[in-house]
């Protein structure tokens, strides 16, 4: 019994150390439910600058055009994971959509 709350404690001491890395990072806690282990987290998005982004593409003759399509499809988008732990106190990262 006393091994089997050791290993939940160290779960959840994992569990918090992951978050306060994840929040570090620009990460803001949604939802949290600490009786399965899991949370939601949620990062805004890159604002794109459009304006510097036209010139340089006018500069280098439409060849800044790919990063300036690639930051504004995939960078300015609202991050969202989810960090849980499972039953074998193992921890996992996924996307949420």
């Amino acid at each position: 019994m006393k091994n089997q709350v050791l290993t939940q404690e160290e779960d959840r001491i994992k569990f918090s150390k992951i978050l306060k890395e994840k929040m570090k990072k620009g990460f803001v806690i949604v939802e949290r439910n600490d009786k399965l282990p899991f949370a939601v987290l949620s990062k805004k998005g890159q604002k794109v600058n459009h304006n510097v982004n036209f010139i340089f593409s006018c500069a280098t003759l439409g060849l800044w055009s790919i990063p300036w399509m690639y930051q504004s499809f995939v960078s300015s988008r609202e991050k969202r994971i989810l960090v849980a732990i499972d039953e074998d106190g193992n921890t996992f990262e996924d996307k949420c959509f």
